[in-house]
């Protein structure tokens, strides 16, 4: 990772890894990390379920981009990482939200927002803001769950409606500790409709979908749905990657950056 302060060549900007603390719109404390390059343009990068800024796909993108000269900021949303709040299965509007202050941020800093990209249900995150913001045009969903009626089996057995409606919550418990899982959370995700939402993306706005074949959380085939009915949109999918995209880190910042390469030269080829 490059070091505050270092260069990649003579040619290349400075770059500078600052911590930065933006309020939410329920009063509480988002932290992030810029990778300042000095661009105007900015790129925002969206964490996903039970994951931070510090996920490895958050951290390699940002230094992928940073090695181009292009500015971007990794932030946690509210309840997880760093930033205040309580964690929520569901939320996946309220995240919406917390991205619109993160950017409302950095233009009040006269910065361009050039993308949003995010990853998993930070994928999700950034096509719900698409949908009820239109105000950027350049959006980049890295294996977004297209139902979120699917899944909550896996994740919490079949008897997890039961036990719910029994006491209003349960714990799960993975990898990275235990959580709580709330009626009103669960009850969020499920009315969450992203192919409704979907729908609303303006033509203007062009969304890059990357999904690995071999995805082993979120089936390949939500991507094909997304590309269905998102009117501006490509898709990309990486053969044999997985949900984290393990062995896949430098195949998929290449697409990534590609992607939002292409938006900065149709930018400056502008009269």
């Amino acid at each position: 990772m490059a070091q505050p302060g270092s260069t990649h060549d003579a040619q290349s900007p400075v770059i500078q890894q600052q911590n930065v603390i933006i309020p939410n719109n329920h009063g509480e404390k988002l932290v992030g990390t810029l990778h300042e390059t000095g661009s105007p343009e900015i790129v925002i990068l969206c964490h996903g379920f039970r994951s931070s800024k510090e996920y490895t796909i958050m951290v390699n993108l940002a230094v992928a981009l940073e090695n181009e000269g292009i500015s971007a900021f990794r932030f946690d949303f509210a309840g997880n990482g760093e930033s205040e709040g309580s964690f929520q299965i569901g939320g996946y509007w309220r995240e919406a939200d917390d991205l619109h202050a993160v950017i409302q941020h950095f233009r009040g800093a006269k910065r361009v927002i050039h993308a949003i990209l995010g990853h998993s249900k930070g994928g999700d995150v950034v096509l719900l803001y698409a949908s009820k913001y239109h105000d950027v045009h350049m959006v980049l969903n890295v294996s977004g769950r297209y139902n979120l009626k699917r899944g909550t089996d896996e994740y919490f057995g079949k008897d997890f409606f039961e036990r719910i409606k029994k006491d209003g919550f349960f714990y799960v418990k993975d990898k990275t500790g235990s959580f709580r899982v709330t009626e009103e959370g669960l009850m969020d995700r499920l009315s969450t409709d992203m192919h409704e939402a979907c729908l609303k993306i303006e033509k203007d706005c062009r969304v890059l979908t990357i999904h690995g074949s071999a995805d082993e959380i979120i089936p390949v085939e939500d991507a094909v749905e997304f590309a269905k009915i998102i009117p501006n949109h490509k898709l990309h999918i990486i053969e044999g990657a997985n949900h984290g995209y393990t062995s896949h880190q430098a195949e998929l910042a290449l697409v990534a950056l590609n992607f939002i390469r292409t938006g900065l030269q149709e930018g400056k080829d502008k009269p």
